[in-house]
């Protein structure tokens, strides 16, 4: 790495257990905030909890994330030998500040908006945040209000949309300034195998790296104690006297996947069958546990309970597949990444797009193993974990490499190419799929689709918003002066410009509720970041429930700059059948394409 540019104002803090001398050119910032940790911990903060007010990564998450935006090539890395081979983050030659602002018992708000403001003075170019809780009104929502300030520094601000799908309007961090990222699955996947008694083998699959299960069967059993938590094998509810000795089924669910595991070693079992209910459909996440143990579906999780109560004597035998490449269909969007609607502003579609979140090997903490459990005592440089937090520093990883080939461009042009550029559909040239239900995602859970680094570099056309149209926005919904000026910062905002409907931000996808006037219209501005002499054409897609009328048709931009503005109406077809009864909804798209560049914006429909 190059000298630390000389307008880098953070620093590297020193703690108990972490020396400023650990900084270098890559990682140039490490500090901790916990004052509102220690407050709502009644000031014995280190006393009661055992914990060093140091950046010192102690639980792996951090680590985890900071890697997959910015890590450098690392030769030879894996996960006790899973997935094995050259590991890099998403922007190599990027350098690294971590904020520490969570502990173990939570985040408070203080602390993440007390590091998002030190950030921001530090000279940040990228904010990544794994992390969020619910969503509420912008006034109340600490990352919403952190990010507004960041965005007017022209600092990309990239947020998880949390991990509570497949469950509606589950969304956390929704603010129009913030890049709301969801998950999606990798062609990468490792495949383990129950062998039945009766011959049948199910897949599923694991992280398991310790010795085998050997060639003999053994008996399987599934929740036939007299506890009634012992079919989730929650902690205690295993009879040692029933399951020593044998492979148990687990249902999913409760407790952490990998503490079921602990339980059923600790009661005696020899293997575990971890076993999808509803809840999880056929979503697959694969664990280093402690014991041998393979994964499976809902689907062959019944067929494996049908199983148990069948048969006399039945038995399994469990095998490990190690890492399989070129895995079709995928990406597939990760049941667990949270979907919209976007309760608090219907208007603006959330979550903005999807990266990869499932399965993700990065650099890991060696202070904790990779379950993460007390009695997990093994070691590991790099683990394999999911979630949206993983999905998210991708996205800011690609960030950071748009802004570096153009840096003029605001926060929301950068969000915008990786909007507008997303592809929809997976390897095997179909629309992407949804894990949760196996059908088809739609943009309530997938957004613009799936981030493609190589075209967002060169998009064609952007939808900007300057900081005056975020607060024009904030202005149409129903806060009082004072909650806008919570947002903005500013005593001196009247709201005198403010749009009639929230929908007008000038957004790179659309959000059409149709209320009691059949109708709705926006006008949307694009600039051309592409050639002199850009044309580009208009085409949409949508139901047959609803008419759209884009004008004009077409685009004509002289210049390199230029803005070109278009009107779009859409009007619900009087007697047509809503496409889908149950939920309200429908979806479609509006793509502006010449022969270089397609700029695409998905369109979702509701009656409400």
């Amino acid at each position: 790495m190059t000298e630390v540019p000389a307008r880098w104002r953070g620093k590297c803090e020193e703690g108990p257990d972490f020396q400023a001398s650990s900084c270098n050119k890559k990682l140039i910032g490490a500090q901790s905030f916990s004052k509102g940790y220690r407050m709502a911990s009644g000031g014995n903060f280190v006393k009661k909890s055992k914990e060093k007010e140091s950046p010192r990564d102690v639980e792996g998450h951090g680590t985890h994330t900071a890697s997959t935006a910015a890590g450098a090539h690392v030769a030879n890395a894996s996960l006790l030998g899973y997935a094995s081979g050259t590991a890099r983050g998403m922007a190599t030659h990027a350098r690294v500040a971590a904020y520490k602002v969570c502990w173990r018992q939570s985040c408070f708000g203080s602390d993440i908006l007390a590091g998002m403001d030190r950030a921001i003075v530090d000279g940040v170019d990228v904010l990544s945040l794994s992390l969020g809780g619910g969503s509420g009104p912008y006034h109340r929502d600490t990352i919403a209000i952190g990010a507004f300030t960041a965005m007017e520094m022209g600092i990309f601000v990239s947020c998880s949309a949390g991990n509570s799908g497949p469950s509606k309007a589950s969304l956390a961090n929704v603010a129009p300034w913030i890049m709301t990222v969801g998950a999606g699955t990798l062609d990468r996947d490792f495949p383990a195998y129950a062998l039945l008694g009766n011959g049948k083998k199910i897949t599923g699959v694991s992280l398991y790296s310790g010795r085998g299960m050997g060639k003999t069967p053994v008996s399987l059993v599934y929740s036939k104690g007299n506890n009634s938590t012992s079919n989730l094998c929650l902690p205690g509810s295993l009879e040692p006297a029933y399951v020593r000795g044998k492979v148990v089924i687990c249902d999913r669910g409760i407790n952490a996947r990998v503490e079921k595991g602990l339980v059923v070693r600790d009661a005696g079992g020899v293997g575990m069958i971890l076993a999808n209910t509803a809840v999880s459909g056929e979503e697959l996440e694969a664990d280093s546990h402690l014991l041998p143990a393979v994964a499976v579906g809902r689907k062959v999780g019944d067929v494996l309970r049908a199983y148990v109560k069948s048969v006399a004597n039945p038995t399994a035998l469990l095998s490990f597949g190690g890492t399989v490449l070129n895995v079709r269909p995928s990406p597939v969007v990760a049941a667990f990444s949270s979907r919209g609607p976007n309760l608090v502003t219907p208007q603006i579609l959330k979550p903005d797009l999807i990266g990869p979140g499932v399965n993700i090997l990065a650099a890991w903490s060696e202070a904790v193993g990779p379950t993460g459990l007390e009695k997990d005592t093994r070691k590991t440089r790099f683990n394999i974990v999911s979630g949206t937090s993983m999905s998210c520093p991708h996205i800011s990883g690609v960030a950071a490499l748009i802004k570096a080939a153009h840096p003029e461009w605001s926060p929301s042009a950068v969000k915008s190419a990786l909007m507008t550029t997303a592809y929809t559909r997976d390897n095997t040239k179909s629309p992407l799929r949804d894990a949760a239900d196996g059908g088809l995602s739609t943009p309530l859970a997938h957004g613009s689709g799936h981030v493609d680094p190589q075209k967002a570099l060169s998009p064609g056309l952007v939808y900007d918003i300057s900081t005056q149209d975020y607060v024009a926005f904030l202005c149409s919904l129903d806060y009082t002066i004072e909650h806008v000026r919570a947002i903005v910062k500013r005593q001196n905002i009247t709201c005198s410009r403010k749009f009639s409907d929230p929908g007008e931000l000038n957004y790179p996808s659309f959000s059409v509720l149709f209320g009691s006037k059949g109708f709705v219209r926006y006008t949307r501005e694009l600039t051309n970041v592409g050639a002199a002499g850009s044309v580009y054409q208009v085409a949409v897609t949508g139901p047959p429930s609803v008419g759209v009328a884009v004008r004009p048709p077409t685009l004509v931009f002289k210049n390199v700059g230029e803005k070109k503005r278009y009107t779009v109406t859409f009007v619900a077809k009087k007697g047509k059948k809503v496409q889908n009864r149950m939920t309200r909804s429908a979806f479609g798209s509006i793509v502006w394409s010449n022969t270089q560049h397609q700029v695409k914006s998905p369109v979702a429909y509701a009656w409400t």
